[in-house]
């Protein structure tokens, strides 16, 4: 995705959430304590959950407004099989690069975003990087 475009921000991080209500915060956590020499956005989209997952969204983007920005959708769109990427395209129009990271998913390491980035700057023969993941399991209700 490079260019010699100017870029606003360096990182769009897409996050689609539905009923993450007992995960999303941890999301959340992970994209503010990233630790960067860019500027990056998180876009979460709530896609109508009926749990209190729009709330939490919420109440991250309004303490994190340069950082989190939040969609509610007010109809359930996965269920009717229609694309979301017009919500994020203002945001990807003005970043360089995208990342993602389901709402019921979560970062670790507060330097993911910068490492991505410098490996990305300095490898212009990949347009793609993704690092290790540990998947657990659980059953919930």
């Amino acid at each position: 995705m490079s260019s010699e475009k100017d870029y606003r921000i360096k990182v769009c991080i897409h996050c689609m959430t539905y009923n993450h209500e007992s995960y999303i915060e941890d999301a959340l956590n992970g994209f503010i304590m990233q630790q960067t020499d860019f500027p990056f956005v998180a876009v979460v989209i709530d896609d109508c959950s009926t749990d209190g997952t729009a709330d939490i969204i919420r109440k991250y983007a309004a303490k994190y407004p340069e950082i989190i920005k939040g969609i509610y959708l007010e109809e359930n769109y996965r269920s009717q099989g229609k694309p979301k990427r017009e919500f994020f395209a203002p945001y990807d129009k003005e970043a360089k690069y995208i990342a993602l990271c389901e709402g019921d998913d979560y970062w670790i390491d507060p330097l993911k975003l910068q490492k991505q980035v410098d490996f990305l700057e300095s490898h212009d023969e990949y347009s793609l990087c993704c690092s290790p993941s540990r998947v657990f399991n659980q059953r919930v209700g």
